[in-house]
């Protein structure tokens, strides 16, 4: 079990033009309120091996702002992103992970690519959902202690992503690898059954829930 702490505060650095005092006056808001202002993304997390992690709540939330400080706040080796994952066109899906053929179609079929034409097509000519999937299943494949996906599953159908959401449960169970996730939508929450929720409100609280309520670190320090 290890503790990561991560917080990241924005003040407002506008320049003060006319328009910008005469919107103030309309809502009430002073100036010196609107300099003074910060908001503080922030959350104290218990994670161990095979845990999920699922970072939710709506657009402009700070969803990302909290992915990405957890991200930093794992050493680059221990880790990998499904956004640092290039797209060749020079392989077929198959020749692309680095295993044996039964491991190759196990790791891709987790990750919802299983039609025999789309594993012998190259990454780069792949729908934008099948290049996602690829680009999860790369990550399964490097065998990394966290894999990081911002919007999971955000440009798939919803059936296609609940039954994903339940392959990367199993795979986490069985390999200890510990997913930490990012979506507006959770609607495959049953399927994924994730160990932590973060779950963020539009104006910048966190409010952080364990599925083994006994891990939770600090219940103060989630209000923040």
């Amino acid at each position: 079990m290890q503790t990561i702490t991560v917080s990241k505060s924005f003040v407002w650095n506008g320049s003060v033009t006319a328009k910008v005092t005469a919107l103030c006056r309309m809502f009430g808001l002073t100036i010196d309120r609107l300099i003074t202002r910060t908001t503080t993304h922030a959350c104290k997390l218990n994670i161990g091996p095979g845990d999920i992690v699922l970072i939710t709540g709506p657009s402009g939330s700070g969803k990302s702002v909290l992915f990405n400080e957890l991200k930093k706040a794992v050493p680059i080796e221990n880790r990998i992103s499904l956004d640092r994952i290039t797209l060749p066109n020079d392989r077929t899906l198959i020749d692309c992970i680095d295993a044996d053929l039964i491991t190759c179609i196990n790791l891709l079929s987790t990750a919802g690519l299983n039609d025999v034409f789309c594993l012998l097509n190259q990454p780069a000519n792949l729908s934008e959902g099948e290049q996602y999937r690829f680009r999860l299943a790369m990550a399964l494949s490097l065998g990394k202690p966290f894999v990081f996906a911002d919007e999971f599953c955000s440009g798939l159908d919803r059936l296609t992503a609940a039954v994903i959401a339940h392959k990367i449960r199993k795979f986490a169970t069985k390999t200890n690898t510990i997913f930490v996730l990012a979506a507006c939508q959770n609607d495959f929450g049953l399927d994924l059954a994730p160990d932590v929720i973060v779950a963020k409100e539009l104006g910048g609280d966190t409010q952080v829930i364990y599925k083994n309520p006994s891990r939770k670190p600090d219940p103060a320090f989630d209000k923040k």
